[in-house]
């Protein structure tokens, strides 16, 4: 504009290089604008579940204990305590040592070759949980949904796991060829009575990732954290340890010698303090011995001194070759088809609530649900707050009618006296 206003001729270097780097700036804004949009239009939600009252019409309950009567029966409830006694509402198991078998369809099966996979829950242990579990399964489209039951084969299972102080982990366990594979490192989960989001993501570039409650707990790389492939690299069969091989870091000191008179000290002595009870016969109980004690002179068995081994070559380490089996796989994040959710649980005390699955590969999408939990949290943290000085109020009423009770008893008692 300035060099059009001040009629400063556009040959000049000085305009020339304005012009130049106004279009870049312009091409550069366009084409981000072009790329959100892209993501935008491909960001993709296979399943939300947030549990409203017509869940039932889109959930299967299945019943494989049914022989047993060990089947639980779900309820709708957001608990005891919530931020919203609608928008909290989710499946809630209600039936202690129970197991509780259920699925949902996806509007669409997918495979998520190619993309990111995040899959997203809340979950309360509002029953302040001893044991069970509190995972989710993703299904392909083989899952019979009636009859699903804990072996029914699904893709990836994702979610807490807690009976007592033994068990308390996050599974992220990966099906491959027909085997379960579970995650190598040790993922705490949350243990309170309040609602916690779970997410874990699994990328393209075949890493992953498990979030709770938003703050990042572990990552890393799907074949180095899981055995799903076979080592890259084997003990050489043909290796062995040499036969002269000195492996004894140290020595006895041929030099030390043991002292005179080491083996003359007796490991126990009669204790001098004792002495022989007066009703001793030694015709009938024999001649009185003191009994033995420990000699605190005693020094135990002798043993030359240790010294650095001279003909120490350091442990012996087992050559490794490349594993003629190993077999780089790029594709272990995908799977070809994904069309079930479900829960396949069993607990011994009932309560736990599960609430807001999402499935999808927009992160974005992921941050928007994971902000309501945020909101959720605060109110929840509140409500739990009066709902606990109200049972403090409740049990000290019932305490206080007790013991009225009780003394009104006794007068009357006394009354009959």
């Amino acid at each position: 504009e300035m060099c059009i206003r001040d009629r400063v001729s556009t040959q000049s270097t000085g305009c020339l290089l304005l012009i130049v780097e106004r279009q870049m700036r312009a091409s550069t804004l366009i084409f981000a604008l072009l790329i959100s949009s892209i993501a935008l239009v491909t960001a993709e939600v296979y399943f939300a579940e947030t549990f409203d009252k017509n869940w039932e019409s889109r959930w299967v309950k299945a019943y494989p204990k049914k022989a047993e009567n060990a089947d639980g029966e779900w309820g709708w409830s957001a608990g005891k305590f919530y931020n919203d006694a609608v928008k909290d509402k989710g499946l809630q198991t209600t039936q202690d040592a129970k197991f509780y078998t259920i699925s949902a369809e996806f509007p669409k099966e997918f495979s998520n070759k190619g993309k990111e996979l995040i899959v997203q829950y809340t979950i309360k242990f509002e029953q302040n949980i001893d044991c069970g579990g509190g995972y989710l399964k993703l299904y392909p489209a083989s899952l019979d949904q009636e009859n699903m039951n804990s072996e029914s084969e699904y893709n990836i299972m994702f979610g807490p796991d807690i009976c007592g102080s033994s068990t308390r982990k996050v599974h992220v366990i990966f099906s491959h060829n027909g085997k379960n594979h579970l995650v190598k490192k040790e993922i705490r989960p949350e243990t309170d009575e309040f609602t916690h989001l779970y997410r874990l993501v699994v990328k393209p570039d075949n890493t992953y990732e498990v979030y709770i409650d938003g703050t990042k707990k572990e990552s890393g790389s799907l074949e180095e954290d899981w055995d799903i492939l076979p080592p890259k690299q084997i003990k050489d069969p043909n290796a062995h340890k040499p036969s002269d091989w000195v492996d004894e870091k140290e020595i006895p000191d041929p030099e030390d010698k043991k002292p005179e008179g080491w083996d003359d000290i007796p490991a126990e002595i009669p204790d001098p303090e004792a002495t022989k009870p007066d009703d001793w016969d030694e015709d009938l109980d024999g001649e009185w011995e003191a009994p033995q004690i420990p000699n605190p002179e005693y020094k135990g068995v002798w043993k030359a001194k240790q010294i650095p081994n001279p003909a120490y070559k350091g442990e012996w380490v087992h050559p490794l070759i490349d594993n003629p089996d190993y077999q780089p796989n790029s594709n272990l994040y995908a799977y070809d088809s994904f069309k079930y959710v479900g829960i396949d649980v069993w607990q011994v005390k009932s309560g736990t609530i599960f609430d807001n699955i999402l499935v999808t590969d927009s992160e974005k999408e992921a941050d928007k649900w994971l902000k309501e939990w945020e909101v959720q949290k605060e109110g929840e943290k509140k409500a739990y707050d009066e709902h606990k000085e109200e049972e403090r109020k409740k049990a000290e009423a019932e305490k206080e009618t007790k013991e009225a009770d009780e003394e009104a008893e006794t007068e009357d008692d006394k009354d009959e006296l």
